[in-house]
């Protein structure tokens, strides 16, 4: 094992406007010192607008399937020197955030026309948001757009949810696939019977038939342990759409002719092996905030699991799920231009490296611990966690990092979900550094955010309930009618 040796990220002179929203961290992460908080940039560019007496109103608008309509309103400084890149950076950084929060394939910049054309160009097939751009329009099944409107032009919002999730009742099966490893639980009236985790590599595959084993051979398994099977729910990292896959990393490596013959009803395809039951596959992380919003009886629920990536659902003040695509991995959290880069994407500051598995090794390697014996990325997490057990000083600095960073996120995401639990769950929160974590997180609250403190309460349930939680709580997906 090397010493400890903190590593830093290249350092280059910020530009003005980089240094102006990108303030320092009152609790910064002890392994990142360069981390720039979002939640704390846009705070202060808010201020700074509203101090100069002519702030500017801006519009998003955000269009997604069946006509649905989320709105959003900020403020941007007055025309003058050196406000203009200011000003795209925060708009910027916000309609992106929009976007992975909702989901979306039409968005309507109304306000000053120069900043919504320079959004446009961003979105272009040439712009730098070129990858968000044909996501969208992949996952919507739309060319993806962005018009450039008068504040009067601003369409009208336009939500629907859905209750769903909660069932108890019968023998059901859970199902739960991460990019690391899938969970699978057997539950009777309520009460989990078996269950189990297998590790495997779906992001490397380009043969679905090792999904699909997987899959079926977990299912099985489960249905062995109860005298019948009522009904399976799914809970599975990616976008789902009528329980079909529309867009998964844990299936990108399957060419586009096999991914619509064997990939896109996988989940319906292998239930129907085990019988004529009711099916639901929602995304993970609108299954994390369902347990929560379960267990806590309560709403306003945001959970974060974290794990191979991030997932992220939410569960609004009526129990109910947005269908928002919640997709925050690939959300941005860091204003630091040297900000580590998403390996998908190819933008810097994204969620998927803070709050993660992938930022967990990250940091600790960036630190000088050499976890090179982990033939996989949940094997390197395991090792982290077993030198973290043995009071291993660098492992305690890379989870009281990762808490640090989760308490800006929450801030963060404040702004756009209202939240009153936040409930995390995934494999890097398993031990006790989930618990490190959570109080750092809860003192980037207290200090830098006191009334959100007063209000947010951030849960962290046992740790079997952390590992396996998410696929007790798919289980309870269908209603058995």
């Amino acid at each position: 094992m090397r010493l400890f040796s903190l590593r830093r990220r290249p350092w280059r002179a910020p530009q003005v406007s980089e240094h102006v929203l990108a303030p320092h961290p009152s609790v910064a992460p002890p392994l990142d010192p360069q981390f720039r908080p979002l939640a704390s940039a846009n705070a202060r560019f808010r201020t700074m607008a509203q101090e100069s007496g002519a702030a500017e109103e801006v519009v998003i608008a955000i269009e997604r399937d069946g006509g649905q309509v989320g709105l959003h309103r900020t403020v941007v400084q007055p025309p003058g020197p050196g406000t203009e890149r200011t000003n795209l950076r925060h708009l910027e950084r916000l309609v992106k955030m929009l976007l992975w929060q909702w989901g979306g394939w039409r968005v309507w910049i109304c306000g000053p026309q120069e900043l919504g054309e320079r959004i446009r160009q961003a979105y272009s097939p040439d712009g730098t948001r070129a990858f968000d751009a044909e996501f969208m329009g992949m996952v919507y099944g739309q060319p993806f757009t962005v018009e450039v409107a008068s504040l009067s032009k601003a369409p009208e919002p336009a939500e629907s949810r859905t209750a769903v999730g909660g069932h108890l009742d019968g023998c059901r099966i859970g199902f739960d696939a991460g990019a690391s490893d899938h969970k699978v639980a057997a539950v009777v009236d309520g009460e989990p019977v078996f269950s189990e985790e297998v590790i495997w590599h779906p992001k490397d595959e380009d043969n679905a038939d090792y999904h699909r084993e997987h899959i079926r051979g977990a299912l099985r398994r489960a249905a062995s342990h109860m005298p019948r099977v009522d009904a399976i729910g799914v809970s599975s990292a990616g976008v789902y759409v009528d329980n079909r896959v529309r867009v998964a990393s844990l299936f990108r490596g399957i060419p586009r002719d096999a991914f619509e013959e064997k990939v896109a009803g996988i989940y319906l395809d292998l239930a129907a092996e085990i019988g004529s039951v009711p099916v639901e596959v929602r995304n993970d992380g609108d299954v994390t905030a369902l347990a929560g919003a379960v267990t806590l009886e309560a709403g306003n629920v945001l959970g974060i699991a974290m794990g191979s990536s991030e997932a992220a659902g939410y569960v609004d003040g009526q129990g109910r799920i947005t269908g928002w695509l919640n997709e925050l991995a690939f959300a941005p959290l860091d204003m630091d231009p040297e900000a580590p880069e998403d390996e998908w994407s190819g933008d810097r500051g994204c969620g998927v490296q803070y709050l993660s598995q992938v930022g967990a090794i990250r940091l600790a390697e960036s630190a000088g611990l050499d976890l090179a014996l982990g033939d996989s990325p949940a094997e390197k997490l395991k090792m982290l966690q077993v030198l973290h057990s043995n009071n291993h000083r660098v492992a305690e600095l890379v989870y009281e990092s990762l808490g640090a960073y989760l308490g800006y996120a929450i801030a963060h995401y404040a702004d756009f979900y209202e939240i009153d639990h936040v409930l995390t769950l995934g494999r890097v929160t398993s031990g006790q550094g989930g618990q490190v974590m959570r109080e750092w997180a809860e003192r980037v609250l207290k200090v830098e955010f006191p009334r959100l403190a007063e209000r947010v309460t951030i849960h962290l349930p046992d740790d079997y309930s952390r590992r396996v939680g998410q696929a007790v709580a798919a289980a309870s997906l269908p209603e058995i009618i």
